[in-house]
């Protein structure tokens, strides 16, 4: 198993890469997606450039060395909204390649290099892996680009991000400024880290990343829909029904936006995908989702009972509005808390959240609502429900503690907000009265990330903070 590294950032050797040529040739520079059917042999490489009809070509080789091989030629998108100078999104795909295994890959502009960096493929079944997690991350703060870098020393085989990936309105340009400088740097300084080159990114939408849906004042909103190569195998939404809200666009915006999304848009909301032995099912947990219709909760149902699912050894959620929080901050949104039966069902191990921007355990849990519905909750003057609370039964193994126990019953909810955005309710830190009593553990007076190893039947979770610092552990076993 990995060992977590906590030398000062400018003493350790670089994962990646080096830039061969000027800024001009990239809006954004290449970075590795898991793309639509995801697979230890196969990543995506995409990366954003001028809108023009450049050559570009893309080779790459299993090591750093041995012949090059030439991918298909690279597709692309164009994205031309309102406000945003037009460009393109590029996609090639790397295909063959040894699971778990580094690679170099170059992209090449009109035959000359302008790119070169080392890869990973994704992790087989039977080879150990590491993920990081960290959800609220993209507010280009000082904490935000000290975790970048913690993540980049953690040396992870992969990144998760469970919602809030920028803000604050999930805009083209708050991702230019907040989100690529920091997790797809040239190197690791104080200002960010070149994770996003190496390892794949895997994300879920959160309020601040498709709640936005009024184009005509924001016509550059839902850029979450042309930047991320995820899955499209979740349920089907329609604009306007239970799990998609309606956009405001003139024709035009809404053409634009449309052409450019593809089908990821009413898609790649819901998704699941398999990386090493686990399995995992990734949800819009934005309010506008009605969680109560059967469309939703009867695709979860399926997914979890699906073969990849229960052959997988792990099983794991991710979403971004916490259904168990202790935060006095976002305590009445409870909605999430209507599918742990279904959780439960399917055997989940632990629930990923964000959302509440510090880090919270539970105990290993079960939760029962009542049948009496839930309670909508109002800011002070509003007629918006700002959250549903949803009230009922939950069984808590306190036996657990993931130290000489480590077979937990029931689900553990962590919440890993604290990724750079401001922290909430610190005062709660030291407060144990303050919390709810399906809460273990608290930190909420510093920014974190998690860090979790997974080898064959056991997986041992850890809380690093911006100094490396490690804040709780407990591991899980088969």
């Amino acid at each position: 198993m990995k060992q977590l590294i906590t030398l000062p950032f400018l003493l350790f050797s670089l994962l990646c890469c080096k830039l061969t040529t000027a800024q001009d040739n990239f809006i954004a520079k290449p970075y590795l997606q898991i793309g639509r059917t995801p697979s230890p042999d196969n990543l995506q490489l995409l990366w954003h450039a001028p809108d023009n009809d450049a050559d570009w070509t893309v080779e790459y080789r299993m090591g750093t060395s041995g012949p090059w091989k030439k991918t298909a030629v690279p597709t692309s998108i164009r994205v031309a909204v309102a406000g945003i100078e037009p460009h393109r999104v590029y996609n090639a795909a790397l295909t063959g390649l040894t699971p778990g295994g580094k690679f170099t890959y170059r992209v090449l502009q009109g035959k000359k290099e302008v790119f070169t960096a080392e890869g990973q493929a994704s992790k087989a079944s039977t080879q150990p892996y590491r993920f990081v997690a960290f959800a609220d991350i993209g507010a280009e703060t000082a904490a935000q680009k000290k975790l970048a870098t913690q993540a980049m020393l953690a040396k992870p085989d992969m990144v998760v991000v469970p919602g809030d990936i920028v803000y604050e309105r999930g805009l083209i340009s708050e991702y230019r400024s907040r989100f690529w400088p920091i997790y797809n740097a040239d190197q690791t300084t104080a200002e960010g880290a070149p994770l996003l080159r190496s390892v794949p990114m895997i994300v879920a939408p959160g309020n601040h990343d498709t709640d936005t849906r009024d184009l005509n004042k924001y016509p550059d909103a839902l850029a979450y829909f042309y930047y991320w190569n995820q899955p499209l195998n979740g349920p089907q939404g329609v604009e306007g029904g239970p799990m998609v809200p309606t956009l405001t666009a003139s024709a035009d915006n809404r053409t634009a936006f449309q052409t450019a999304a593809g089908d990821a848009y009413l898609k790649m909301a819901n998704y699941s995908f398999d990386y090493g032995n686990a399995h995992w099912t990734v949800l819009d947990s934005n309010p506008y989702v009605d969680f109560t219709d059967k469309t939703i909760t009867d695709w979860v149902a399926a997914d979890l009972a699906s073969p990849a699912a229960q052959k997988a050894t792990w099983r794991f959620v991710m979403f971004h509005h916490p259904g168990f929080n202790s935060s006095r901050e976002h305590f009445e949104q409870q909605h999430m808390r209507l599918l742990s039966p279904v959780f439960e069902q399917g055997k989940v191990d632990v629930v990923f959240n964000g959302h509440v921007h510090n880090y919270q355990r539970s105990y290993p849990m079960t939760f029962v609502p009542d049948k009496k519905g839930v309670l909508l909750v109002a800011s002070m003057g509003s007629t918006k429900a700002r959250g549903r609370v949803v009230n009922g039964r939950w069984t808590l193994d306190k036996s657990f503690d993931g130290k000489t126990n480590t077979k937990p019953s029931g689900i553990i909810y962590l919440v890993t907000g604290a990724g750079g955005q401001e922290l909430y309710n610190p005062e709660q830190n030291n407060d144990p009265d303050s919390w709810q009593k399906f809460t273990t553990k608290f930190y909420s007076n510093i920014n974190s990330l998690t860090v979790v190893d997974i080898n064959d039947k056991t997986m041992t979770v850890k809380q690093i903070d911006v100094d490396g610092k490690e804040l709780d552990s407990f591991k899980i076993t088969r």
